[in-house]
């Protein structure tokens, strides 16, 4: 147990520190009562390679997750660098994120969106409770990569991309990005 008695850090410097650290961008979408939802999320990773688990991060106040945790399947849309405008399309909390756009039902049930470079098909493992956010851990049960040799979408420093000059709008900040 710490005995440390200083003051816990800021949010904001919270926030400006977690900004070094640089991350990719997924969409995590489902189908829930016959209507796909989804969100852009850049806390993503690896937990396991037997069993196959990876987890995701969502605020605890998202009115999407409740209806991909209903559905118990989502797919992780990782997404390219190019792909600025489904990263705002799924990263504001207005709006119809699905409508005009051309996606595919997998055989999983869970939405595929176009251009990504790889997707993952799971079902829910297991939630915890981690202060203001959810932890998600999902069982891949297949897997899918683009053949292109597009790179990623990087997010860093309050920006995508490693060299942008513009930071990322103010309206994706307020919905959950660290």
């Amino acid at each position: 147990m710490s005995t440390h008695t200083a003051p816990r850090p800021l949010a904001a410097d919270f926030r400006r520190t977690l900004a070094e650290f640089a991350s990719g961008v997924t969409v995590v979408a489902a189908v829930d009562g016959g209507d796909p939802v989804g969100f852009a999320c850049q806390s993503f990773t690896s937990v396991s390679l037997d069993p196959p688990l990876v987890l995701f991060c969502v605020t605890s106040d998202s009115r999407t997750w409740p209806r991909i945790r209903s559905a118990g399947r989502f797919s992780i849309n990782v997404l390219a660098e190019d792909q600025h405008d489904l990263c705002t399309r799924f990263g504001t909390r207005t709006g119809s994120r699905f409508d005009g756009l051309e996606w595919e039902l997998s055989r999983w049930g869970t939405p595929s969106l176009p251009g990504a470079l790889a997707r993952l098909h799971c079902e829910l493992h297991t939630v915890h409770d981690g202060g203001d956010h959810r932890i998600v851990v999902g069982e891949v049960v297949d897997l899918e990569r683009s053949e292109t040799s597009e790179p990623p979408m990087v997010f860093f420093r309050g920006r995508f991309g490693l060299g942008e000059d513009e930071p990322v709008p103010d309206q994706l900040w307020s919905d959950g990005w660290l």
